[in-house]
């Protein structure tokens, strides 16, 4: 149940409570996609990104790493992706601020007018701006379920043209297998690489040619 405060209360705190807590995060330009970071994992560890030629067998074993994350910040497909999703997530933020906006100014309309009441108007009026705040809540809501949505939908995109590019220059590359790097956004997968080799710059590389 929202949490309303009544009309003839002095302050907001209540109101505020609720607002709060339905108001959408921002996007990051670094998105932290705990998604992503699984999906990856799942994606390097299986034999998709393994050498299965019979002259690999016997090759010397090379391991590389790369930070998906990288791929997607640095790449300029990934930049249109993520500065399209910035511009989505504005537009909706903007919506929902004005929105707050008129809440409040109704709410303080109605406490300096709350005096005039009888306590059936005033019971009546608080009803109607419950009902406001309940759909600016609902609202809120759905924009999150949205996002959500959307960033799902751009993680399992990318996820499969980042690991075709990966695919690509480890074979080329003659290494083995190609396990996620991590970065300083994202948990780090591996802790120490002496003997593994970084391919994340050939992806990106790889993945600019692929997808213009």
């Amino acid at each position: 149940m929202v949490a309303i405060p009544s009309l003839d209360r002095p302050t907001m705190r209540g109101y505020s409570r609720v607002i709060s807590q339905t108001r959408p995060g921002g996007i990051r330009t670094k998105m932290r996609i705990s998604a992503l970071r699984s999906l990856f994992l799942a994606i390097a560890l299986s034999p998709v990104l393994l050498l299965t030629a019979p002259h690999a067998q016997a090759a010397e074993f090379k391991m590389g790493v790369v930070d998906p994350q990288s791929v997607l910040e640095k790449s300029k497909a990934g930049k249109r992706a993520l500065e399209t999703l910035k511009e989505y997530v504005g537009t909706r933020q903007k919506l929902l601020a004005k929105d707050e906006e008129d809440l409040r100014n109704t709410e303080k309309q109605l406490k300096e007018q709350a005096p005039k009441w009888t306590d059936t108007e005033k019971k009546e009026k608080e009803g109607q701006f419950r009902t406001k705040v309940q759909d600016f809540q609902k609202r809120a809501q759905e924009f999150n379920m949205e996002l959500q949505k959307k960033q799902k939908e751009l993680v399992d995109e990318y996820m499969k043209k980042i690991s075709s590019a990966t695919q690509t220059v480890a074979e080329k590359g003659g290494v083995s297998i190609v396990v996620d790097k991590g970065s300083e956004q994202t948990v780090k997968i591996v802790i120490y690489s002496k003997d593994t080799i970084d391919l994340t710059e050939q992806v990106i590389k790889e993945f600019d040619r692929t997808n213009k």
